[in-house]
């Protein structure tokens, strides 16, 4: 029986992150090939996106309370194998109820393995390095995807891109029916003796987790809204103002180079920068790199802006887990990071291409000012407290 801390079980445990969080790395092309290849407008290829990641967060909801009740490799498995089969009938049709169907469907089963996933690396020895082994994983598929997609949907049309996804979907499902790591019942058997403890106690944590707890909820979310509202559309940005494919091709590959570096970076200087500091300058350097996008003409900046956009979040979002660590000890917080990224990631593809619509590319840097003025707001929240601001310099 294969476990979360051995060797195939950080290898399946990596595959198996990379397909779950596909949207992370694909977002770019994904909405740029419902434009230009399927002919939607900005709002419509973004409502798409969203209805998929909508589907990824209400998986997740549901199946996140049951993670000890289900079979892991089972809902794996099937998880990835439903949303393979969804994005190969994606890419047999151009009819835009259906494509919205499919990507509802596809999200729900990519949610349901994604959260399976990251409840296995919760429970291993040592989540927090493997948080961040899986971190470097999809760095490293992400340049692969860089390099490989845009060749594909320039030779073989918009299709190339769901059956693409359809083979991640499905070297997920074979890894995960083969060995998907399995939990030990007598760590189960523990954690349930310290979840009827906790029930018992009820009255203990509840103030916490409905102030500084939901604060970052919402800090790490606004976060997340902006990466999916820019990400979405730095493609087509980039296209629209005349760079061209093999330069925007190749800024996406250096942004793939660069998604190595945040997660083991932030491991490093974890006791080096305090997560004070970082919480509340993460959202205002996330801002100026979308503004540098959104608002640049010439290609230098938004080159330099594009390859490390992706990267602050990574490296904010690790400090935030630790955070979350240390002000929910029973590890329930930190469990919900993924829910939290993905349902700001959810409203960012139609929020953005609803404003590319009707206000230009222009909008999107003015609307991530305003929502990095709101993360800061709720990250100084979590913050006013003396005794956590010393716990966490």
């Amino acid at each position: 029986m294969t476990k979360a801390d051995s060797r195939s079980g950080h290898i399946v445990l990596m595959v198996a992150h990379c397909a779950g969080m596909l949207d992370l790395v694909a977002l770019p092309l994904w909405v740029g090939t419902l434009i230009s290849y399927y002919h939607f407008d900005a709002q419509q290829a973004g409502g798409m996106v969203t209805l998929f990641l909508f589907g990824a967060v209400t998986s997740s909801l549901f199946f996140a309370p049951r993670l000890n009740r289900l079979n892991g490799r089972v809902a794996a498995a099937l998880g990835f194998g439903l949303a393979m089969l969804s994005f190969i009938a994606l890419s047999f049709t151009h009819d835009f109820v259906m494509m919205l169907l499919l990507h509802a469907i596809a999200g729900m089963s990519a949610g349901c393995a994604l959260s399976f996933t990251h409840g296995s690396i919760g429970r291993s020895a040592q989540p927090h390095r493997l948080f961040a082994t899986v971190g470097i994983a999809i760095g490293v598929f992400a340049l692969g995807f860089f390099i490989i997609t845009p060749p594909l949907i320039t030779n073989y049309g918009g299709p190339a891109l769901f059956r693409l996804f359809a083979i991640v979907m499905a070297v997920a499902t074979v890894a995960s029916a083969l060995a998907f790591p399995q939990s030990d019942t007598a760590i189960e058997r523990m954690s349930n003796r310290v979840l009827n403890a906790n029930n018992q106690r009820s009255n203990l944590p509840k103030d916490r987790l409905d102030t500084r707890i939901w604060f970052m909820v919402f800090g790490v979310g606004c976060m997340g809204l902006v990466q999916s509202m820019i990400f979405s559309f730095i493609q087509r940005i980039g296209m629209d103002r005349g760079f061209g494919v093999a330069a925007v091709s190749g800024v996406l590959i250096a942004l793939g180079i660069v998604n190595l570096l945040p997660a083991p970076l932030a491991v490093l200087l974890e006791r080096r920068f305090s997560a004070y500091r970082v919480l509340l300058i993460g959202p205002v350097l996330q801002a100026v790199i979308a503004l540098a996008v959104t608002q640049s003409t010439s290609f230098m900046p938004y080159a330099v802006a594009t390859s490390v956009f992706a990267g602050l979040l990574i490296f904010t979002h690790t400090f935030a887990f630790g955070v979350l660590s240390k002000l929910d000890p029973s590890g329930r917080a930190a469990a919900s990071t993924p829910a939290m990224l993905m349902i700001g990631a959810a409203i960012g593809p139609i929020l953005g291409g609803t404003l590319v619509k009707n206000a230009g590319y222009g909008s999107l840097g003015i609307a991530t000012v305003v929502i990095a003025i709101l993360a800061v707001a709720s990250f100084r929240r979590v913050m006013v407290s003396e005794e956590v601001k010393v716990a966490l310099v």
